[in-house]
């Protein structure tokens, strides 16, 4: 087994172990949360639960995402980070509206809270939440799969503090609406966050141009190379979040057949290393009649 394979594998059983300790986490969160009757700590906890629905579905996607090309999926599988992402993303963005409205109706009809047991159940899920918030911080840089299974149990992490704070204001001056005030944070943080993550993911679906690669610099680039005339009908979407792809036709003026063997190797280097497009086709379009 190579060293990618060893860091993979090494790299699900701790996210295997962040799943389980999410799931009792929860279970722990809700009970604590119906003792002492804070919104705020079950808001925490529900969002604790889909935290470990976030890391399952991350890891299934991971493992697909490895299996190789095939007829079928002759790009591969590595779109199934994506749509986990995309999952998890509207998934935030469900719960992020559901406090909002538990957090009003909670604004209209008060509850009295115990503020000990709050901050007590917190401190636990705190430790959890930061065990859970580092392991997926490394991995984030890995994919935007990764990335929304991070933002996941970083909000959480944020969430615990919120709650621990909330409970010190309920025990020392009996402010028990600072819980559903808490709770309209967490919430609008949730979205805002999702929000940002959005529009990448929907860019990707609708097969955009890939974030930081510019078609007029690819144009502008290319057509530096002599013999190049024009380059234009120029697409670039992205296959996977690591492999770029392009189609496009160039007007060339060439006289032997060879040097059209020639530019294209050299246009397919430039947009490798250049643009990180590593898969490109390209159509010529001699400007003179090849001998």
């Amino acid at each position: 087994m190579n060293k990618s394979k060893k860091a993979d594998k090494r790299s699900d059983y701790t996210l295997i172990f962040a799943f389980l300790i999410n799931v009792l986490l929860s279970i722990f969160q809700i009970i604590g949360g119906i003792l002492s009757g804070s919104l705020s700590l079950i808001a925490d906890a529900l969002h604790n639960f889909s935290d470990a629905i976030t890391i399952g579905l991350g890891l299934f996607a991971r493992i697909i995402g490895r299996r190789p090309a095939d007829k079928i999926r002759s790009f591969g599988y590595k779109r199934a980070e994506m749509i986990a992402a995309f999952i998890n993303v509207i998934s935030l963005i469900i719960i992020g509206f559901f406090l909002i409205y538990e957090a009003i109706l909670r604004f209209i009809e008060p509850n009295i809270i115990s503020g000990k047991l709050m901050i007590i159940v917190a401190s636990i899920a705190l430790i959890v939440d930061l065990a859970t918030t580092i392991i997926t911080a490394y991995l984030s840089r890995e994919s935007t799969n990764m990335k929304v299974v991070y933002l996941h149990n970083l909000t959480d992490t944020l969430a615990s503090v919120a709650v621990i704070i909330g409970g010190f204001f309920i025990l020392k001056y009996d402010m028990y609406w600072i819980d559903a005030f808490l709770t309209l944070l967490i919430a609008l943080y949730i979205l805002l966050q999702s929000f940002m993550l959005t529009p990448d993911i929907l860019n990707f679906f609708m097969d955009g141009t890939p974030k930081g690669i510019n078609i007029d610099q690819i144009k502008k680039k290319v057509e530096e190379i002599d013999l190049v005339i024009d380059m234009h009908d120029i697409h670039v979407w992205g296959i996977d979040e690591e492999q770029n792809a392009l189609e496009a036709h160039v007007i060339v003026e060439v006289s032997e057949l060879k040097e059209v063997e020639k530019l294209k190797y050299q246009i397919k280097e430039i947009l490798d290393e250049s643009f990180n497009i590593s898969h490109s086709t390209l159509e010529f379009e001699p400007n003179l009649n090849l001998k």
